[in-house]
């Protein structure tokens, strides 16, 4: 095997572990999400777990947050309580650096 072919089964190798720790911290992210918006429309603790998982299940409907932002938006909406898009994005980025440094932090 030539160095070239190590060196590119390296980057090939780096690419896929940076590809599986980038979902494995968004999803731990989105679980974060779903108990932040559960805590905000008052729901119990086993609705809570239910709700962070649909929360996480929202992501696999298509690429980027937008799908996540539109289900928590419309969620918290629906049970009586105020909120802007500003507020959801905003819990959004606090709770990726939360993921992500708790993620880091268990590596």
């Amino acid at each position: 095997m030539t160095s070239f072919e190590d060196r590119e089964r390296a980057e090939e190798a780096k690419f896929a572990h940076d590809a599986d720790t980038q979902f494995r911290i968004q999803a731990r992210r989105n679980r974060l999400l779903g108990e932040w918006a559960a805590e905000r429309m008052g729901l119990s603790q086993a609705e809570t777990e239910a709700y962070a998982k649909a929360v996480v299940q929202a992501d696999f409907e298509e690429a980027g947050d937008e799908d996540v932002i539109r289900k928590l938006l419309g969620d918290i909406t629906a049970a009586g309580v105020e909120t802007t898009e500003a507020e959801v994005r905003t819990a959004l980025e606090a709770k990726q650096v939360e993921a992500r440094r708790a993620f880091l932090g268990e590596v």
